[in-house]
């Protein structure tokens, strides 16, 4: 046997269900409110409808991947095994540009929640020192980490509720219907990123499930959970934040800048901003960012171990601590890498990137589907996912349409995207240097 450190089975379906929501309720904190500037409430609310739909079939049948192939490389795992080493790659960096792009855009909106709090303080500060913090808590364990994940989701999502409690009372349908529909049918395209940041990140409950128990039965009910959870906070957040004084108040501020604060921005409406629960918000509402913030540190972390371990980046990202039994190099990196984007500033185009990264690594996961599915009929699925090949269709058409999308109205960020696949893929994906 293998002296060699290794992952350690230690998740169970509750601190599943703790990271798949926690992975990403930030998303209901902040960022979804950039979509209304693009499409208003209607054409953000048309374009959540599908992306909704996409991320109920695409959980299906990702989690029939996961369960069959539990490995931490996920889609990159799938691809490679479905198609071979060259897609697997392509696969494999889609993801990590999802996972370790998310987190900067979210440390961001960190910062800018504690500036209000400190507005002495310059919000990247609050963002840096929030990589190190958690950085380092990953790096401690990921039992520990997952299960101070489940408390702080717990947290954020009670907060979340309470916010839903004190607008609701205040919501009028008229507020949701004023000019709803600014852009037309192009503001709903537009918003498509937006909407997919209610949702993004969940997928990464396959990066662990090299580390959960049982995982053939448990990963099925962690992604079952969490989307359920997840598409009612959704459509909850959306309707109380918007339906206070419209949406227009919670995307610009009184300098008409956009704003990475909606929740306190719509809760400023009814108590002002300086009551107690307006504060109360703002610093509880913070769990809901690190709830995200720390549960996607650990999916990149894995991602990019899986990709070093496979030999498709360098083999010391591919290290597991000999005490902690964690990828320490792998956080480091990707740390690193959260750094560079954190000094752009710019958080909707990071947003815009990482999204990217998830569209275009579901595609190729459904693909992954039906090519096993053909190829390697007789492999042990545990879970099999519903009304094939319906569901694996409509994901796979959602994901297209939404990464047409995403390109027609972005598209510099699709030409740094497509730059960060390609100079990768010559750097480690035709792997002869790092075999």
């Amino acid at each position: 046997m293998s002296s060699q450190p290794h992952l350690q089975r230690t998740l169970t379906p509750i601190m599943l269900w703790g990271l798949g929501v926690g992975y990403v309720i930030s998303g209901m904190y902040f960022g979804w409110n950039f979509g209304l500037h693009e499409g208003g409430t209607l054409g953000l609310a048309i374009a959540t409808f599908f992306i909704l739909i996409m991320y109920v079939t695409f959980s299906l049948c990702y989690s029939e991947l996961a369960c069959a192939i539990p490995k931490a490389g996920g889609a990159f795992d799938y691809a490679k095994r479905a198609f071979g080493e060259k897609a697997g790659f392509v696969a494999g960096m889609a993801q990590w540009i999802e996972f370790v792009f998310a987190p900067p855009a979210i440390a961001l909106g960190i910062g800018a929640y504690f500036h209000l709090l400190m507005p002495s303080v310059n919000a990247l500060v609050f963002a840096m020192i929030a990589y190190l913090i958690f950085t380092g808590i990953n790096i401690w364990g990921v039992k520990i980490s997952a299960s101070f994940e489940l408390v702080i989701t717990i947290i954020a999502i009670t907060e979340l509720l309470i916010f839903a409690a004190l607008t609701l009372p205040h919501f009028e349908i008229k507020n949701l219907t004023a000019n709803s529909f600014p852009h037309g049918i192009s503001g709903a395209f537009a918003a498509i990123p937006f909407a997919i940041w209610f949702f993004l990140g969940m997928e990464g409950l396959a990066n662990v499930a090299e580390e959960t128990i049982d995982p053939q039965k448990n990963i099925t009910k962690g992604f079952a959970y969490s989307m359920a959870t997840l598409a009612v906070l959704a459509i909850l957040t959306f309707c109380a934040a918007v339906g206070v004084g419209g949406w227009e108040k919670v995307v610009y501020d009184a300098a008409g800048n956009k704003t990475d604060s909606p929740l306190p921005m719509a809760l400023a409406q009814i108590t002002g901003e300086s009551g107690f629960f307006y504060h109360s918000l703002i610093s509880i509402g913070l769990f809901g960012f690190v709830a995200s913030f720390n549960g996607l540190l650990l999916a990149a972390g894995r991602a990019t171990y899986e990709m070093g371990k496979s030999g498709n980046f360098p083999k010391a990202l591919g290290a597991v601590h000999q005490k902690f039994k964690t990828p320490h190099k792998a956080l480091l990196f990707n740390m690193v890498v959260g750094f560079i984007a954190l000094f752009t500033g710019k958080t909707s185009e990071i947003i815009t990137i990482a999204v990217f990264g998830a569209v275009s690594m579901y595609a190729l996961s459904c693909l992954s589907l039906f090519k096993l599915r053909k190829s390697e009929p007789d492999l042990y699925r545990p879970f099999v996912a519903p009304a094939y090949p319906y569901f694996p269709a409509i994901a796979f058409m959602i994901a297209l349409v939404a990464l047409g999308a995403l390109t027609f109205y972005n598209p510099l960020m699709a030409v740094i995207f497509l730059l960060l696949i390609a100079v990768s893929y010559i750097l480690f994906g035709r792997k002869t240097e790092f075999n």
